[in-house]
This record gives structure tokens, C-alpha cells and sequence, in this order.
């Protein structure tokens, strides 16, 4: 495997396998274990061929996945909206709505680095009859970028300067500086199509009124014919779709709410299910259920880590508005009060008793792919060192009453998650720490649904965070880490001024490492790219601007009859439902 890519020379280029689970199933899922090795003698329904059944317990409640921040929303919408391209796990291009890799040899790249030539499939109808067009591609992007809109999946959209139908097959984006990351806009999850016939009159301010936010118009395999935000969805064969002969199922059913055990308990043992996302689940209770599925598993850049708030969630503007830049955080904004916290977290205990095989502790930010995981980094566990610098930092407990305080601020913090068992014991956990050392941490849990539903009306979001310190997963959604890396910008802060629309819900702001980014977006030489990279990852894990705690896999409950899934680290897992079958 090379040291470094070069994206811009060739848009198939290799990266690393994501390692498989011991113990768990490999990473080709394309075929399942024989019912022969079943161990369970319960009785397992034998389910309908023509019916797929999915369970995600984190329930879906918009199909608009660039009005959303929640991955669960993402994934549902995948099920109909296709983008431009995207990667497999071994970093090839797979094309859905595009027909040709754009290279330097077919014109499709630029010498320069600024421009790429999209040629498109001409046999693509959305799932109303309506022909896909260039012109289709063009209004996703005014529409990504309409600040009345606040779409969040529009900062990958910043770097271009324009995009342009050369006729009805053919699109070019042009970039504002050289882009070595061009495979970032249009490709992925952040690159779903909107189609301009339905969302014409929703461009702007008005645009969470779009029926089609809840019934979507899409591409993909499957149309929605009917939505219960939090609860149901269901799907049937797009009646225009380009391959109707491939499509495996009469009916597509998700069904949300519940938890994760509980998922997992329906695909891998009752087989009332066929496929349950995001098993985060402790190790051990996975390991009780058996007899009609399996887990699958894979690494990827997915990261479990606790975000530090710079502001002050207590403290409100004259429009009442917390957590706001006008208010900073009386200790958090503290770097030495941040390592403290850093070295607070049991890393490894959490890792290995709550995860298991599905887990390794982590120091870094970005952990795939292989060329951009950062060597420089490590953790520790120490909490006399973490108590010696709070005592440094002149927070110490004053008046006897077990809390840490200073100039008549109590060293007292809310840490906040979604509802998940995982996430709840690793809250005790860090509580238990924290509280050794004279920080009272009071525990509270948000439901998924609400936590990440990115509704600005809403103040139990992530985006809002109003609280000192919050804990989920995310990581890059692409094989280059540039647009993730950005997340920790200060153009990402969501505020009330932008409808708290943005990725960096820590207020973390530091014009550093924003020097270091804006250097690597237009960087084409890959090894000094690498070194950007490798030095934004740095200071964050130096400054604790975020503290990272478990390097997750990506891990899905399988029925034994489901065969096709084939999960990347670089799109939803029901990218390829097209490709899904029951044998």
C-alpha cells in the first residue's frame, strides 16, 4: 500500500481494508452462515423472500438528508436518493447516477486541479417518470448552498465556484482554488440528488414545509409509499427505475424505535427481522444471541469521542440563547483544564468492557484511511496527574464541599448522549472518574431522535449543546479526510446568526489549525497534504479540542437469508440495497 494517495491523478486509488472482527463474521457478506450452524433450538419464522425487514433503532424522522445531522436519517433516505458516485471498501468508484469516472486521461479532470467533467447516465427517470438531468445536479448545488435553506451537508459545497450544464448529460464543476478533493462534492452520502421539479418552490426559508422532506422523489431502487416519522417506513420498487429486473423485494419495511439489544435480538435470534443497524451493543449480549443472523462488522473512521463545549451552556443572551460564542465556557476554554479532562477517561476499560471485538481505544481524530492515521498521538489514564492539573489551574475545592471550584464557579458539568446502554455505562464510567478528582458530572440522555434530528426549534440537539460535555460517533465520509477536517473550523459553528446550522458544536475556534486547513483544501502535492493532515490531527488530540475514546466498527445485525450487503466506511450500509437478496 502506498504512503499517500493522489486523488486528483487517478480517482480509484487504493486504500487500506477495513479489518475485520475476530470472532465476528468476515468482511465479504456476501453470503451468510448455513442455518446447519445454528446452535439456538428456538423456532425461527420462516420469513416472506419477497419482504425486507430492517430495524434501526435510532428512528428515521425526515428523508431529507441534508436537512438532517443524524446518520439514521441518512441511511433511510439512501434507500431512495442516489448521488453522483460513491466508494466501496477497497476505494473503488462504484457510479449510480454518473456514467463514467472522471480521469485526467478522459477529460473529466483538469490539469490545473480546478475543474471536473461529469458525464451522466441518460436512462435515469426519478420515481415520479421525470427525466434526471444536468439540470437536476445544478439545482442540488444552488439548493446545498442556499443559506435560507441551511442544508448541512453544505460545506462540502464551499469550494466550488460554479456548476454549469453543458447540456442534458453533461456537468462541470468548477472550483474557487485547486481542489485535490474534488470527489468530495456530489459523491457520498453528502451527495444525494434533489430534484429540482419538487423542490423548486422549497429553495429557501420554507423548505422544511417540502412534502417531499417526508415522501421523497428519488432515483434509487425503492420509493416511499408510506412515512411515520419515528416509526415506519415503507418502500417499494421505483416504478422507473433503470434496472427493475434486479430489484429483489416487493416490499421494504423499517421500522424504528426501541434499542439496540432488542434489534439485535430480532435479526440474530427470532429472525423476526432481516437486518438491524448500529448494533452498539455490549460484546457479552451480543454473544447470547444466535440462531438465525449474525453480526457483521467492519473498521472504518467512525469514532466515538466526547466533545468539550467552549461556550456556556448556562448563560443566555438577550434572546435567551445558550451556548453562544458571546459566553464563553467559565473552564472548559481552559486547555490545561481539557488535558485534565483527556486524561480523566478510561479508555481502555470502556473500550474493552463495553465493546469488546467492536472497539479499540483511540487517541486520533482520523482513523481511516491507513495514510492519514496519525503515529505522533497516545492516551493515558491518569488521574493524579488529571487531579495536579486542576490544581495547576487553580481549581481546587475551596469550601469543603467535594466540588473543585474557583473565583465562585463550582466545577460542575452536564454530560449529555443519546438513549443507548453503551453510551449510558460509559457516562457512569466517566462520571466515576471525574468525581475522583472533584468534578460533579450530572448524567442526562436525549433519544436519538431527537438528539440527532439537527431541528433548530429543538434545544436537545447536538448542534444546540447545551451542556459542558456531549459524547456520539461520527467520522469522515470519504477517503479524504479534508471535509470532516473542516468540521473543526470556525466558519462551522452553529450559532442562532446561522439557524444553528454546522458540525462544530464544541465552539471550538482556532486560528491554527484553521491556517493548516485552508493550506491542505487546495494542497495537490499528496505528501505535503499528508503533513497537513497529520498536523491538524495533532492539534486537536494536543489541544483536546475533542476527546477521542473509541475507535468503532461498523456493526450490523444480518439475517442468515440476506445476502449482498457489502459495507464501505464511505457511504450509508443500504448504499447497494439494489444489490440485496434473500436466498
Amino acid at each position: 500500500m502506498p504512503n499517500s494517495f493522489q486523488p486528483w491523478r487517478a480517482a480509484g486509488f487504493a486504500l487500506f481494508l477495513s479489518t475485520c472482527l475476530i470472532g465476528f463474521t468476515a468482511c465479504d457478506t456476501s453470503s451468510t452462515t448455513d442455518e446447519s450452524e445454528s446452535t439456538s433450538s428456538e423456532t425461527v419464522p420462516a420469513a416472506d423472500s419477497g419482504i425486507l425487514k430492517l430495524l434501526y433503532w435510532q428512528a428515521p424522522t425526515i428523508l431529507n438528508p441534508h436537512l438532517s445531522t443524524g446518520i439514521k436519517d441518512a441511511e433511510a433516505s439512501r434507500i431512495t436518493l442516489e448521488p453522483l458516485a460513491s466508494y466501496d471498501n477497497e476505494g473503488n468508484m462504484v457510479l449510480f447516477l454518473a456514467a463514467e469516472e472522471p480521469t485526467l486521461e478522459n477529460g473529466g479532470l483538469s490539469e490545473d486541479g480546478r475543474t471536473v467533467t461529469w458525464k451522466l447516465k441518460e436512462d435515469v427517470l426519478w420515481s415520479d417518470g421525470t427525466p434526471f438531468t444536468a439540470a437536476d445536479v445544478v439545482f442540488t448545488y444552488e439548493f446545498l448552498t442556499n443559506p435560507e435553506v441551511g442544508a448541512t451537508s453544505a460545506s462540502a459545497y464551499e469550494v466550488v465556484e460554479s456548476v454549469e450544464a453543458l447540456d442534458d448529460y453533461t456537468v462541470q464543476i468548477t472550483f474557487k482554488e485547486p481542489n485535490p478533493a474534488w470527489f468530495l462534492v456530489f459523491m457520498g452520502p453528502s451527495g444525494m440528488m434533489m430534484p429540482q421539479h419538487i423542490y423548486a418552490d422549497y429553495n429557501g426559508a420554507n423548505v422544511r414545509e417540502a412534502p417531499a422532506n417526508l415522501m421523497p422523489v428519488g432515483t434509487g431502487p425503492y420509493a416511499v409509499t408510506e412515512f411515520k416519522p419515528g416509526d415506519v417506513i415503507v418502500y417499494e420498487p421505483n416504478p422507473n427505475y433503470r434496472d427493475p429486473d434486479s430489484l429483489a423485494f416487493e416490499r421494504v419495511e423499517l421500522k424504528g424505535g426501541g434499542d439496540a439489544a432488542s434489534a439485535a435480538r430480532a435479526v440474530m435470534q427470532t429472525g423476526d427481522a432481516d437486518f438491524a443497524d448500529n448494533l452498539q451493543v455490549e460484546a457479552q449480549v451480543l454473544e447470547q444471541f444466535t440462531g438465525a443472523g449474525e453480526v457483521v462488522a467492519v473498521f472504518g473512521p467512525q469514532m466515538e469521542r466526547i466533545l468539550v463545549n467552549q461556550t456556556d451552556p448556562n448563560a443566555t443572551t438577550s434572546d435567551g440563547a445558550r451556548s453562544t460564542l458571546e459566553n464563553p465556557h467559565p473552564f472548559l476554554t481552559d486547555p490545561q483544564v481539557r488535558e485534565a479532562l483527556s486524561l480523566a477517561i478510561d479508555r481502555q476499560t470502556i473500550s474493552e468492557q463495553l465493546y469488546g471485538p467492536s472497539g479499540q481505544p483511540t487517541a486520533n481524530v482520523v482513523l481511516a484511511p491507513q495514510q492519514f492515521v496519525s503515529e505522533n498521538t497516545d492516551y493515558e489514564f491518569d488521574l493524579e496527574r488529571a487531579a495536579e492539573l486542576l490544581d495547576e489551574a487553580g481549581w481546587v475545592d475551596s469550601n469543603d464541599d467535594g466540588t473543585r471550584d474557583k473565583d465562585g464557579v463550582e466545577m460542575q458539568m452536564v454530560f449529555q448522549t443519546s438513549v443507548n446502554s453503551v453510551r449510558q455505562k460509559t457516562q457512569e464510567i466517566v462520571k466515576q472518574s471525574l468525581e475522583s478528582i472533584g468534578i460533579s458530572v450530572e448524567i442526562k440522555s436525549i433519544d436519538a431522535s431527537i438528539y440527532f434530528s439537527g431541528d433548530p426549534a429543538n434545544d436537545d440537539t447536538t448542534e444546540k449543546f447545551q451542556a459542558d460535555i456531549q459524547m456520539y460517533t461520527t467520522g469522515n465520509s470519504s477517503p479524504d479526510p479534508g471535509d470532516y477536517l473542516k468540521t473543526f473550523t470556525c466558519s462551522e459553528i452553529p450559532q442562532p446568526d446561522n439557524n444553528w446550522v454546522g458540525y462544530n458544536a464544541a465552539r471550538y475556534c482556532n486560528p491554527e489549525y484553521d491556517a493548516l486547513w485552508q493550506e491542505s483544501s487546495v494542497e495537490l502535492d499528496p505528501d505535503r497534504r499528508q503533513e497537513l493532515v497529520l498536523e491538524m490531527n495533532d492539534l486537536l488530540v494536543e489541544d483536546a479540542a475533542v476527546i477521542p475514546v473509541v475507535h468503532r466498527a461498523e456493526t450490523v445485525g444480518v439475517g442468515d437469508r440476506l445476502q449482498g450487503i457489502n459495507l464501505t466506511p464511505w457511504d450509508q450500509n443500504t448504499w447497494n440495497i439494489a444489490e440485496w437478496r434473500k436466498e
